[in-house]
């Protein structure tokens, strides 16, 4: 009976699977940090994915300049590049390199201001230089009616159209263009053969967001998200009850990669996003998230084969072990048959996860036609359609005191004096661990 019940090859179901899995992701380029990824990636429903640099290339480059003032082209480009020169946004790295391409000498900022998610703020030659978006100029009181006709003109071509004013005045736009990979529209194809949602995030407006979504083959946008509210974007996911994967390359990335359910980091990325990330795509190509979910699905699938090996033998042996049989038949469990049985379960489940080494990730089909109109919402349309909280309409987390949306909280607690909401699952297992204790004292 002891020898038929050991629990080896239960033991070994799972953890052989996983290493094998993680092995072969690891020779097809994908950096698996943990077990826990490699198990939940499998049951993602839904795949976001960052513009500039996951579903492009990220290598933006000038491509307009359209005047509005009384600034000479040359004259106007000199200010604004000198503007951009120390910021390390790529959209402004690209209008410094558009500007030294065209022999233009860049002169230096007198001050630089760096307004997250707007643009910047400069003093060039006694000038004062505003770049960036719509709302950065709306912020400082300047009226952009004549650029807009411009950036909507360009925006519709999938350039992004970068605003700007001096001392005041609205000066001119120009546009940036961003080419998609070659391979980004056959991977989001082939996210949506196995049954997922792929949605794209952006700081773009909305009628470049669009034009790059049709080029890809995305169906729904998400578009004008300031940096720090794409943890909120993913949130807000999940609590529509959605398993979310998060795929991005910058700095501002970060945080939703963390929020997560599994995060993807691109390899060509920066260092914060990889280490904020459940998996590494070394390539940097969208193909490595196709191949990292279905590598979890026939992991998956590998680890059921084996707990059905490991229990078939023991669901038989153990009742005949027991004597099920023996007032019927007089047929008794010999030990050496349970001993071999034992082997031999460990022995299939050994077998059958080394079976994993022989999985090899299918080339992407070509996408085909990928003309799709894509639904675009920006986070001003889901306020006004109250499918998103302002952020003032905040609770403080009990634990930690972080402000938290209630919409999109991590979990939430029914108390006596009403609903209290955690930032994290970590606060909210620390709020349930101080609760026990009180509730045992009253029971008392």
């Amino acid at each position: 009976m002891l020898i038929i019940a050991c629990p080896c090859a239960l033991g070994l179901a799972t953890p052989l699977s996983v290493m094998v899995g993680t092995g072969k992701g690891a020779r097809a380029g994908i950096l698996i940090r943990s077990a826990e990824a490699l198990e939940t990636a499998h049951k993602l429903d839904t795949v976001v994915l960052d513009k500039t640099g996951t579903i492009t290339a990220g290598k933006p480059a000038l491509t307009d300049l359209r005047p509005t003032g009384d600034l000479a082209e040359d004259e106007l480009l000199a200010l604004i590049a000198a503007a951009d020169a120390d910021s390390e946004h790529p959209l402004a790295a690209a209008i410094v390199a558009g500007a030294r391409r065209r022999g233009i000498t860049v002169p230096a900022a007198a001050s630089f201001e760096s307004i997250t998610g707007r643009g910047v703020r400069a003093t060039v030659d006694s000038h004062t230089v505003l770049v960036g978006s719509a709302r950065l100029l709306a912020d400082a009181g300047i009226g952009t009616s004549a650029l807009e006709p411009v950036a909507a003109e360009l925006s519709a071509g999938g350039k992004t159209p970068v605003l700007a004013a001096v001392d005041g005045v609205p000066a001119g736009v120009l546009a940036v263009a961003d080419t998609v990979k070659t391979d980004s529209p056959a991977a989001i194809a082939a996210l949506r053969r196995l049954g997922i949602e792929v949605v794209m995030l952006t700081g773009d407006n909305a009628r470049t967001a669009a034009a790059i979504a049709r080029q890809a083959g995305v169906s729904r946008v998400v578009a004008e998200v300031p940096p720090e509210h794409k943890a909120d974007e993913i949130r807000h996911l999940q609590a529509e009850g959605h398993k979310v994967g998060m795929v991005g390359d910058g700095i501002n990335d970060a945080p939703a990669l963390a929020a997560a359910d599994v995060g993807l980091a691109i390899g060509t990325g920066t260092d914060v996003a990889i280490e904020a990330a459940d998996i590494t795509l070394i390539s940097g190509s969208l193909t490595g998230v196709v191949t990292a979910i279905a590598l979890s699905r026939a992991t998956m699938r590998n680890i059921r084969q084996n707990l059905f090996f490991a229990l078939a033998y023991n669901g038989v042996g153990i009742p005949v072990a027991a004597g099920a049989l023996y007032p019927a038949f007089g047929i008794r469990l010999s030990p050496i048959i349970a001993a071999a049985a034992m082997a031999l379960s460990s022995l299939s489940v050994v077998s059958n996860a080394n079976r994993l080494r022989r999985y090899h990730p299918a080339p992407l089909p070509a996408a085909g036609d990928t003309a799709v109109e894509p639904q675009v919402e920006t986070s001003a349309s889901r306020t006004a359609s109250q499918a998103w909280q302002p952020e003032s309409a905040t609770a403080a987390d009990p634990v930690c005191g972080m402000a938290v949306t209630p919409a999109i909280a991590a979990a939430r607690r029914e108390t006596s004096e009403g609903t209290v909401y955690f930032c994290s699952t970590g606060c909210a297992a620390a709020f349930d661990s101080r609760r026990v204790p009180e509730h045992t004292a009253n029971r008392r």
